[in-house]
């Protein structure tokens, strides 16, 4: 039993090492200031055409509603077959985000190979079920043609102080999406702070996550520019120290060009012009597709 403790001890020590090599000392008060700086002095110079095109580029066109239905989702794929042939000259969406189940139907009717296939997993939004399950789960959507996974971290667990059984699971769903990207979502707004969103952001890194994302847009607040800040932080810390590129998406709550324009402006200063690629940053939404269609094309557009 006392060894048995031992190694649970080892095991725990290990992530706080981990934690140690970076500065999660944060004050949300110095956060809320730098990302009002950038706000008020470097957002409108990036309020352009070429970014609003690249930004369109950087979406998870995304719909996870409980009303979705093979239908529903045949009928969205096709919106972006259609785009391709309609918009020739502008670069299509990044991917498509499902639930699971949905996964074969985008894969059987995507005709655009650039386009990748994103699928919610793990028990998503709230994490909340068995190991097996969410294994199972990520592997069934791997097998009906997800190029791409979206998970969340167990809040609960990390709160609660339990770093090593929010790593595992994070380590084993990697290992299940093998070179596949394990986009990994913190819920930025049940942290709290951002000293818990920087330690979340260290360990999900650390567990093998490709992306950190915000939220999962089910949990009011979703997506703040200062939750953006703390995550890209950490993300330039981690690389600093690693030096291994993880991307970044934010999602939940994006609902103006304005908010895509306030996350490529935090990407830029933070983390700089090698992380302005799709895939580096992502946005996960479903509204902005037609409000920055709209912007680029300069009438008002409702195409997806």
């Amino acid at each position: 039993m006392e060894h048995q403790n031992y190694e649970q001890k080892a095991e725990q020590d290990k992530y706080n090492v981990a934690l140690s090599k970076y500065d999660t000392h944060l004050r949300d008060e110095d956060v809320q200031a730098k990302v009002a700086d950038f706000i008020a002095n470097k957002v409108a110079g990036n309020d352009t055409l070429e970014v609003n095109k690249f930004l369109f580029n950087c979406i998870d066109l995304t719909t996870l509603k409980t009303t979705d239905s093979e239908e529903s989702v045949l009928r969205f794929t096709e919106r972006v077959n259609d785009f391709e042939d309609q918009f020739p000259d502008l670069k299509n969406v990044a991917a498509i985000c499902v639930y699971p189940n949905f996964a074969g139907i985008v894969s059987q009717s995507l005709e655009v190979e650039e386009v990748g296939i994103a699928c919610v997993s793990a028990g998503f939004p709230s994490s909340q079920t068995f190991i097996e399950v969410k294994i199972a789960e990520t592997a069934m959507a791997l097998h009906e043609g997800a190029t791409e996974i979206d998970i969340v971290i167990s809040v609960g667990k990390f709160l609660s102080g339990d770093y090593e059984g929010m790593c595992d699971e994070i380590e084993e769903i990697k290992e299940v999406c093998g070179n596949k990207h394990l986009k990994v979502i913190l819920e930025t707004g049940a942290l709290g702070t951002a000293e818990n969103i920087k330690k979340a952001s260290i360990l999900a890194m650390y567990s093998g996550a490709d992306f950190i994302k915000t939220s999962t847009g089910k949990q009011e607040p979703a997506a703040t520019p200062e939750a953006a800040y703390v995550m890209c932080q950490a993300i330039k810390e981690y690389y600093q120290e690693t030096g291994r590129k993880v991307g970044f998406k934010p999602a939940g709550g994006i609902n103006t060009v304005h908010d895509a324009v306030v996350y490529y402006t935090i990407v830029k200063e933070v983390l700089g012009e090698e992380w302005l690629t799709n895939e580096l940053f992502r946005l996960g939404t479903s509204r902005l597709a037609n409000l920055l269609l709209s912007d680029i094309l300069g009438k008002e557009t409702k195409f997806f």
